[in-house]
């Protein structure tokens, strides 16, 4: 969903510690590592102009979305380097009227996309963290046309483009979905009647020079 504002890598890193302190350690590490491998990721090459990217990069989308299962999820949290510190709104961010999001380093939906896309181009492809945005800037793709690392949007009529998962290419979906929850994988996403139901399109990102 939505990411109305920027916490900011500084304030990233200064809430990491607390977080650890706090017993999350075991999911930090992986959020942590996955952040430094970044810096070995390659830089944008000079095709990387306004062009629908090629199976491999989606591929190496998949792995890395992959190596986050069981991240943490944090509403408002995730950026380019990797997991972050989620907050907390008027509606979201809460479970049984605790605000998890402000002690939650982790992902949420349109986090974990942009994470992904960005550190396997190499930041080549910098997603916005909005749902929305992420919708619409990206070219639309037909249901048996879907290729790994493409976006599957959900919508509802009290909450249209709401959500937001990588397609694995293997009928299964990568995700972060709410509050209490880990990244996690959907097997036979198109065949589960909740996300069937809510199924609002695909769409697969554009490289932009």
């Amino acid at each position: 969903m939505p990411f109305p504002r920027n916490t900011g890598d500084r304030g990233r890193r200064r809430v990491l510690g607390l977080a650890l302190g706090a017993g999350l350690a075991p999911a930090l590490a992986a959020a942590s590592a996955a952040a430094r491998t970044r810096e070995d990721a390659p830089e944008p090459g000079p095709d990387a102009g306004r062009v629908p990217p090629g199976p491999a990069l989606g591929r190496r989308v998949v792995a890395v979305a992959t190596s986050l299962i069981g991240v943490p999820y944090a509403w408002g949290g995730g950026d380019r380097l990797g997991a972050s510190l989620g907050f907390c709104d008027e509606e979201n961010g809460y479970l049984n009227g605790e605000c998890l999001g402000e002690s939650t380093v982790g992902f949420d939906c349109s986090g974990l996309s942009l994470h992904c896309w960005y550190r396997a181009s190499g930041g080549g492809i910098e997603l916005a963290h909005y749902t929305v945005a992420q919708y619409h800037r990206s070219a639309p793709v037909e249901p048996d046309a879907l290729l790994p690392g493409d976006l599957l949007f959900f919508s509802r009529p009290d909450a249209p483009l709401h959500h937001v998962g990588l397609w694995t290419g293997d009928g299964a979906m990568i995700h972060a979905e709410r509050t209490g929850t880990l990244v996690a994988r959907v097997e036979g996403v198109l065949q589960v009647p909740r996300w069937a139901g809510e199924f609002a399109g695909a769409r697969r990102p554009l490289r932009f020079g």
